[in-house]
């Protein structure tokens, strides 16, 4: 029996998928009676759903009764100030409930996903693999904070014994729920936004992230971590990809610092006023502007066999998904 916290979350759901196909047990954490719409109702109902959150310890300590393994993907991820609290609470405690309570149960496995935002941004980007060293930086958002200290609760726990190993995907690109996180960017591209930046990021396809999950935890590795991460491309090539897969002109105007600056402040005033979350702030302008390429030589060294899906393929795959459940709307 496998047991998967953030179960309805876009990449937990895509490991429950995974896990299920690969013939395993799931049970998994959720608040209310809601399952992921994008994922099969097949899929969903093959999984044994219990109502819980990973900040309630009795909840956590009946979910993991008679399991075997802990995928635990469950966190918060917002860049919007009103959101820190919470997410620093969930994100660390949460985390922290979730080895406790592994540890307690001597839980045979335990893979934590994490993110290469805890690896931390510098100033000058460059090239970040597993080896990298947290340093304290302005480029570091509270987010990439928040996944910094939960992970040093899972090195704690792995101190104490806990069989474990990390995951650092780099941003999750999919079909999922357009409304929010990674797969945002889809709907505001088909909304037509019109602007660009020359920042790069690395860029993963949610299902190789779920595979990759999968294999590490029936590997036999142990404390170490995993970049996971396909391809890393400036942001303005991924926004054109995406806009030529939902026949949508391509952003044409340059976000360069200066306007950022002016762009995410004004969204933070119309945010005050609407109540609404702002579709820019001074975190993700910052790591928009920001030129990192991620490294995944160690994965593939560790998982012979395995290969990551082209990102132009995942855009595609995904554009269409999303064009089939707006009403009224084909590709041109």
């Amino acid at each position: 029996m496998i047991l998967v916290t953030g179960g309805t979350g876009f990449l937990g759901s895509y490991i429950i998928k995974q896990l299920i196909e690969s013939g395993y047990k799931v049970r998994a954490i959720r608040r209310g009676t809601k399952t992921p719409s994008w994922i099969s109702k097949e899929i969903n109902d093959q999984v044994e759903w219990v109502e819980g959150d990973i900040l309630d310890v009795v909840a956590l300590e009946d979910a993991m009764e008679g399991v075997d393994t802990v995928i635990h993907s469950a966190a918060t991820v917002s860049f919007a100030k009103k959101d820190r609290a919470s997410m620093y609470h969930t994100n660390i405690e949460g985390t922290a409930n979730v080895v406790n309570i592994a540890l307690e149960k001597d839980i045979k496995r335990f893979v934590h996903i994490s993110s290469v935002a805890a690896l931390g941004r510098t100033a000058n980007g460059g090239h970040v693999n597993e080896e990298k060293k947290w340093e304290e930086s302005k480029m570091n958002t509270h987010y990439a904070i928040s996944k910094f200290k939960s992970e040093l609760q899972v090195w704690r726990a792995i101190s104490e014994g806990l069989n474990a190993v990390i995951l650092n995907p780099s941003t999750i690109l999919g079909y999922g729920d357009w409304h929010s996180g990674s797969s945002a960017i889809f709907k505001n591209i088909f909304d037509g936004f019109k602007w660009y930046t020359t920042g790069i990021n690395g860029f993963v396809d949610v299902e190789d992230v779920a595979k990759a999950t999968v294999l590490l935890m029936e590997s036999d590795i142990n404390e170490q971590r995993f970049v996971i991460s396909g391809d890393s491309w400036t942001f303005q090539k991924l926004q054109d990809t995406i806009a030529e897969n939902f026949s949508k002109e391509n952003p044409a105007k340059h976000a360069t610092p200066l306007l950022l600056s002016i762009a995410w402040r004004v969204e933070k005033l119309k945010s005050f006023f609407s109540g609404k979350k702002p579709l820019l702030t001074k975190e993700s302008a910052l790591v928009a502007q920001s030129k990192t390429w991620f490294e995944n030589d160690k994965l593939l060294k560790a998982l012979p066999g395995f290969s990551f899906t082209p990102l132009e393929e995942t855009i595609k795959k995904a554009c269409k998904n999303y064009l089939g459940t707006i009403h009224d709307v084909q590709p041109k």
